[in-house]
């Protein structure tokens, strides 16, 4: 019952905490973070002890997922250049660098443990980044180009984290084991990701109720990610794969009633997540903070400065030097650029060097720091974790609060990319839904329908004056449902060609869904079937 309790009352300081964070404007991770600090002052505060096997696969993979299904890969590909620089050279960087000055602080600390807290840190999590900076109206390509680096430097980190922490337990190590293990794990990772989605777009085109649908994604998702590791493959990448495939599979076997259920409840268990994620580490950070002597103090105060210092300036040092290279070879090779946004400028190297808050990955993977043999703890484990929590919270604080501020300050161009794309998936789904009614043979039931595509078409009719005219309920639901199967192949189609990328997907994707539940409610209210 005490746990119980505990987990009621962390989720409404969190959700409490959200909402404050919503009313000031800053990102909520970073007053979760900085709720979780509060909370290890807290005399009395209960201390928790996480399985670390279970942080990972807790806090990693259901967030992981949600990222890679809402990833597009027209735009990655791109975008490819920046993202594959950020997720892999950056991250490497900071990990080497990271390294270094935790051994100078620490001489005593080896070269394993330290690369092990430099896989920790490395990579950013581009939660709080965008939702600071969609709310400036940001560049696409600037989005585009954060959350994937979010979705790719997660593999990265973590694969060095794995190897690191066995050699940090064991004391061995070998570079040319390492390097097999890495390929055979990233490969067949993506091969497991890929038969994984099959078979979950498989059970999923057989399962008509919405609750079991629901639970099922999150049996596989979970399932997946300990299956992966059983088999000695990358969770990471197998997980990322089995989302972006099966985010091209699984949707179009969906009606809205599913996927309109299906997101509402991944939003609320990403939140309960990180919100989780962000206290725990709080809770354990007491019996930390109480083991540390007076004596310490000085050394792991220096140790977790430096290592902040660290990761903000290397990220700095690396990306605009990148930046300034990338637009004397632009300059000096002017090729014709598919889209305008895709340049960069001077501005969006900025930004993109600022972004570079620490988040669930971090507290998750300091969470997940095993326990040495014979009972002996990870070399350092106390001051890894407070290092990490360090690192998240400055990084969520001091870049999560002036990020928007230098996002004002650079002027970057608007990208209306998005907007226009959302525009052409509009037209085509009218277009096809009015196509649909023309072979109806109820022409009254399909003339009162086709007035509320033609509005579509034409965006110039309220919805809600539109919907007022619908009333002839069995026929007209036919029509809508016959329409709607119409736009939602349409949609398909034009994302298949790659003429729309999958953020104009999933906006048109709901618009219709909700055309979908309109016409479903209209066979019964409460929108279920009759046979």
């Amino acid at each position: 019952m005490a746990v119980f309790e505990l987990a009621i009352g962390l989720l409404l300081v969190a959700a409490l905490l959200s909402l404050w964070a919503n009313r000031i404007g800053v990102p909520y991770p970073a007053l979760l973070a900085l709720g979780g600090g509060v909370l290890a002052l807290m005399p009395g505060a209960p201390q928790v002890t996480l399985d670390p096997e279970l942080a990972l696969a807790l806090f990693v993979a259901p967030v992981l997922l949600d990222a890679a299904y809402d990833a597009s890969p027209r735009d990655l590909r791109h975008n490819l250049a920046p993202v594959l620089n950020l997720a892999f050279f950056t991250v490497l960087l900071t990990i080497a660098a990271v390294a270094w000055v935790a051994r100078l602080v620490i001489p005593d600390m080896s070269w394993a443990t330290a690369i092990a807290l430099g896989a920790i840190v490395s990579p950013p999590d581009a939660a709080a980044a965008t939702a600071v900076l969609r709310r400036l109206k940001t560049p696409h390509r600037l989005l585009v180009i954060l959350e994937g680096e979010s979705l790719f430097n997660d593999a990265t980190a973590l694969l060095i984290f794995r190897i690191a922490t066995v050699a940090a337990l064991t004391g061995r190590f070998s570079a040319g084991s390492a390097l097999v293990a890495l390929l055979l794990t990233g490969v067949g990772g993506v091969i497991a990701g890929f038969l994984f989605s099959r078979m979950l777009a498989w059970m999923m085109s057989r399962v008509e109720d919405i609750p079991i649908s629901v639970l099922l994604q999150f049996i596989s998702t979970f399932a997946v990610w300990i299956i992966a590791a059983r088999l000695g493959l990358s969770p990471i990448i197998t997980v990322v794969t089995f989302a972006m495939c099966v985010a091209r599979r699984v949707p179009a076997r969906q009606d809205g009633r599913h996927r309109i259920a299906s997101y509402a409840v991944w939003d609320v268990a990403v939140f309960v997540l990180n919100a989780l994620a962000f206290l725990l580490i709080g809770l354990q950070l007491r019996g930390i903070l109480q083991r540390i002597s007076p004596g310490q103090w000085d050394t792991y105060l220096l140790f977790a400065g430096s290592v902040c210092a660290t990761v903000i300036l290397v990220r700095i040092l690396w990306w605009m030097p990148y930046n300034w290279w990338t637009r004397w070879r632009i300059r000096r090779n002017p090729a014709p650029v598919r889209r305008p946004t895709m340049v960069p400028t001077v501005g969006s190297g900025l930004v993109i060097s600022w972004a570079g808050m620490r988040g669930i990955v971090t507290v998750a993977a300091a969470l997940a720091l095993p326990v040495g043999t014979d009972g002996a703890p990870f070399p350092f484990r106390d001051l890894i974790l407070l290092t990490a929590f360090c690192v998240v919270v400055s990084t969520l604080v001091i870049q999560g609060l002036t990020l928007g501020p230098i996002m004002r300050h650079v002027h970057l161009n608007p990208d209306d990319s998005v907007e226009r794309e959302i525009g052409v998936a509009r037209a085509k789904t009218a277009k096809a839904a009015l196509r649909a009614l023309e072979e109806s043979p109820d022409r009254e039931a399909a003339e009162m329908l086709r007035r509320e595509y033609e509005a579509r078409l034409m965006l110039g009719k309220d919805e809600a004056q539109a919907n007022a005219s619908v009333r002839r309920e069995s026929a007209l639901a036919d029509l809508q449902q016959a329409a709607v199967g119409a736009q939602r192949a349409a949609l398909h189609e034009l994302r298949r060609q790659e003429l729309i990328g999958d953020d104009a997907f999933h906006a048109v994707e709901a618009e219709i869904d909700v055309l979908d539940l309109t016409a479903d409610a209209r066979i019964r209210p409460d929108g279920a079937r009759e046979s």
